[in-house]
């Protein structure tokens, strides 16, 4: 057994399906069936129930998860501490929903270096579910996310709560139908099901973008709409090289911290958090 069998295992779990976790893993789905049969094999128990529509834990693969996740975890950590140099105490790392990256990433690391020196930190700036992963492999030891995934040996907080707002390069009222220029930020599964709901007659989108800084620049480039984040267009707004769209309904967006409960208690992992909360502190003044 070895530990890329491990992961391939709490992928599947995770995921509930063998042929998005091959794809999580940019392995085949033969491999990652092969991956799980030797596990299996090797433990000398069924670890999932096999369906067309996915694959769920077997009281087995219940029993093994937790003892996965310490195994995966205690892994990365041993091999994180063994290349950690002698300037350094210990090494923590933090995963950023890509669209919080400036307000929480860059302010952290600026306060981990002023007020943590004797820590190595990892950033990682990725969608929620890939940060989850990592979350859960040890590859970080705290994730900022919009769309967390529950655990019960994991704790979530909520971490920030802001609004989406529809905005034009030309003053405008909200329309039913499709809106030239219209570009579609992709902000999540919530939004992308709030948005279904409140614009049902809208039809597929010609531009989709999953980093709004790119939407942002497309739309104050070219002319066009989107929902943007209150905060990041308040200034353009004031300016006036933006309009909120008249009628349009605003959208609420939450981000969360996520890391699991045993680690809260070390000394990096402490002082992570409390950097996020003065960042987050910080950040809620200037709003």
């Amino acid at each position: 057994m070895n530990i890329e069998t491990v992961r391939a295992f709490l992928e599947v779990a995770a995921s509930g399906s063998f042929q998005q976790a091959a794809e999580n893993l940019h392995i085949t789905q033969s491999a990652m069936s092969a991956r799980i049969k030797g596990l299996e094999s090797h433990l000398n128990r069924q670890l999932f129930n096999r369906k067309r529509n996915g694959a769920t834990l077997t009281s087995g693969g219940q029993a093994f998860y937790k003892h996965a996740l310490t195994v995966v975890r205690t892994w990365e950590l041993a091999r994180q501490e063994i290349a950690l140099s002698n300037e350094f105490s210990a090494i923590v790392g933090l995963g950023v929903q890509l669209n919080h990256w400036k307000s929480t990433a860059t302010p952290w690391l600026q306060w981990m270096k002023e007020n943590a020196p004797d820590l190595a930190t990892q950033v990682h700036s990725d969608y929620s579910d890939r940060l989850m992963g990592m979350l859960r492999n040890g590859l970080i030891n705290v994730a900022v996310v919009y769309e967390p995934q529950r655990n019960p040996d994991m704790l979530i907080e909520q971490y920030a709560e802001e609004q989406l707002v529809l905005v034009s390069t030309v003053p405008r009222a909200v329309a039913k139908h499709a809106v030239e220029g219209y570009v579609f930020i992709d902000w999540g599964h919530g939004f992308r099901v709030a948005h279904s709901q409140a614009f049902p007659e809208s039809p597929t989108h010609q531009m989709t973008v999953g980093l709004a800084a790119v939407g942002l620049g497309h739309i104050l480039e070219r002319g066009g709409s989107g929902y943007f984040l209150e905060r990041e267009v308040d200034r353009l707004l004031r300016e006036g090289r933006l309009h909120r769209v008249t009628g349009a309904p605003q959208f609420t967006l939450k981000a969360y911290l996520a890391y699991f409960a045993e680690a809260r208690d070390t000394p990096a992992v402490q002082t992570a958090l409390r950097g996020l909360e003065q960042v987050h502190g910080d950040f809620q003044k200037c709003k």
